[in-house]
């Protein structure tokens, strides 16, 4: 009777690897797992995420300009007149003009907030459908 040849579990079991084997094998392990983890686990580095803490907080801030910039620009006399003036513009120069007017400037800042003029544009200016709906 021949000798029957070891199964798959026998040889693991039998396998004894050397230390070179198994400290490369950890060192690969690390590899992957960090290369996994930036690649697609979204992981970021310490600069990275202060960078995007930063940049969210710069949009809260001038979304909150933008509001109150809103709130100013409906607040004042002419308003009316101003957001015609306003729709008239093209839209990459309506920023300019919110900024103008003094309305992106938050009650005792010197500098308007980086942003801000452009969301209040797009807050405060009539959609083209209601300002072709209103001109005729």
């Amino acid at each position: 009777m021949p000798a029957s040849r070891p199964g798959l579990l026998q040889r693991v079991e039998a396998y004894r690897p050397s230390k070179a084997a198994l400290g490369w094998c950890c060192i690969l392990s690390v590899v992957a797992t960090i290369t996994v983890g930036f690649v697609w686990g979204g992981w970021v580095t310490g600069g990275t995420a202060a960078e995007m803490s930063s940049k969210a907080a710069d949009d809260a801030s001038a979304k909150l300009a933008a509001a109150i910039c809103a709130a100013q620009f409906d607040s004042d006399p002419a308003a009316t007149a101003q957001r015609a003036a306003l729709n008239k513009l093209d839209t990459w120069e309506r920023g300019d003009f919110i900024t103008k007017g003094g309305w992106a400037t938050l009650p005792g800042v010197k500098d308007p907030v980086t942003g801000a003029a452009d969301l209040c544009a797009k807050q405060v200016a009539l959609p083209a459908a209601k300002t072709a709906g209103t001109s005729g």
